[in-house]
């Protein structure tokens, strides 16, 4: 692969990046090793959204009241749409994830 062409696929990274993630648009006032952190963080959240979410909400365009299909009952519409919404279970898992983490973090300190 060319230098030119490496540099190209990783401008377009940092782009999907920064089109996500807002702390990544503007200049950073912290360290430069939290800077290195943050762009790590971002990546690995990115590439976790892609993984295991069905719809990626940065591909996905909600639908207006103008693009509902003529000759359907709205309510069979309506119906369809999923939300997500916080429940105890996902709540609980990521406490766990967090804590799992943190201690992690906390034992390879010491």
């Amino acid at each position: 692969m060319k230098h030119s062409q490496a540099r190209n696929i990783i401008e377009r990274c940092f782009g999907l990046l920064k089109k996500r993630w807002a702390i990544l648009r503007s200049p950073s006032f912290y360290l430069i090793r939290f800077q290195g952190r943050t762009i790590i963080a971002c990546a690995l959240l990115h590439n976790f959204i892609r993984m295991y979410m069905d719809v990626d909400p940065e591909e996905y365009t909600p639908i207006t009241l103008d693009e509902l299909p003529i000759g359907e009952d709205i309510l069979d519409v309506l119906e369809s749409i999923d939300v997500v919404e916080a429940s105890d279970e996902w709540s609980q898992w990521r406490d766990d994830l967090a804590e799992e983490m943190f201690d992690t973090w906390m034992s390879r300190r010491t």
